[in-house]
């Protein structure tokens, strides 16, 4: 790689399983500030069967999940050799989230399927995988990961505020940068939406339809988590212990669900960000920003100014943000925050794979 001036791909697998968003590229730094520019993206959507590989991986063996996570790596480098089929991107790095299977850093375990030297095989590129083990070995949470990228390439914005899978949120402080995870949002409502043989909740159609249930807004609001204090993260495992036995326990339609499920989010994202009683700037970014009537909902319970950027920013934040944690790692420099994860220190997080001398791309 030159110096300052660098370009890379970054894959993002969420747990609302959308797709695999792919986003190239160009990292530069001047005079300590880093820029990009996002060159190309798009989003592949999964099968039908790899949806349902992915959405079962946590019920698999052990051996049954090695081979799957050598197999996804293949798909994931696969999919960077399609994206960059008949073109001339020279890219020199791949950063790849992977797809989280497990993650409970409280028992030091974090998990993203998608093995990285498979990945590095089949495209012949060096891939940087794996984020999320450095710091929760570290003491950390291992989330949220995106808080170098809020900092140095999204500085503007006093809170960085992503609606995907989960919710989570960086506020940056003259001391540097806090974050957390604050909520599900599309990994349960697009299983609610799934209800209506939809596989999202589009522009939050069915939700306004519906009725809001107190009772089950009430004990949404009251679940533990939300009382503790920053450092936390969520995963699927929180949400099949606490949120489903609350959904399964009140019967409605699923109207009434989404719609009282659209105001618990908007109530824990605007109690977050309520605590700063300074009017500030909220970047939105994230499949829930395409929720009209989410957005709506949070923007009624909160003084800030709800910023919904282009729709690249809106789709590909995160992935671009991948891309830069794996330049961070490359060079050698910090890309996990301890302000944000808790962990006992910053760290240079994620393991890199080489795809072996004389390897080039493989069919």
């Amino acid at each position: 790689m030159e110096s300052g001036n660098f370009r890379v791909i970054g894959l993002m697998s969420g747990t609302s399983l959308d797709g695999l968003d792919i986003a190239c590229c160009d990292f530069s730094k001047s005079s300590g500030k880093w820029t990009f520019s996002l060159l190309k993206a798009c989003t592949r959507e999964y099968s039908d069967d790899w949806r349902r590989k992915l959405t079962d991986a946590h019920l698999m063996s052990a051996e049954g999940l090695l081979k799957l996570d050598v197999e996804y790596g293949r798909f994931l480098g696969q999919r960077v050799n399609d994206f960059l089929e008949g073109g001339s991107l020279n890219v020199e790095l791949v950063g790849s989230h992977g797809h989280t299977v497990f993650h409970s850093p409280q028992q030091g375990l974090s998990y993203q399927l998608g093995f990285g030297k498979a990945i590095a095989f089949r495209c012949g590129l060096p891939v940087v995988s794996d984020f999320r083990m450095d710091d929760v070995l570290a003491g950390g949470q291992g989330a949220p990961l995106v808080p170098a990228g809020d900092y140095y390439l999204f500085g503007d914005y006093p809170y960085c505020l992503n609606l995907g899978g989960f919710a989570n949120i960086s506020e940056k402080k003259h001391q540097g940068i806090t974050a957390f995870d604050i909520c599900p949002v599309n990994f349960v409502m697009n299983r609610l939406a799934a209800k209506k043989g939809q596989k999202m909740d589009r522009d939050g159609a069915l939700a306004k339809e519906g009725k809001t249930h107190p009772k089950l807004l009430k004990a949404l609001n009251a679940l533990d988590y939300y009382k503790q204090t920053p450092p936390k993260s969520l995963g699927r495992e929180w949400v099949v212990r606490f949120v489903d036995p609350l959904l399964s326990r009140f019967c409605m339609s699923a109207e009434d669900a989404l719609s009282t499920y659209v105001e618990h989010v908007s109530h824990q994202i605007a109690a977050v960000l309520n605590q700063q009683k300074q009017n500030k700037q909220v970047l939105v970014t994230g499949g829930g920003a395409k929720n009209g009537y989410l957005v709506q909902r949070i923007t009624e319970k909160t003084r800030h100014q709800i910023i919904i950027p282009d729709q690249k920013v809106i789709d590909y934040k995160e992935a671009v943000v991948f891309a830069f944690l794996a330049l961070l790692r490359h060079l050698g420099e910090i890309n996990i925050f301890s302000s944000a994860t808790g962990a006992g220190r910053d760290t240079s997080a994620g393991t890199l794979f080489m795809p072996g001398k004389g390897h080039s791309r493989l069919p």
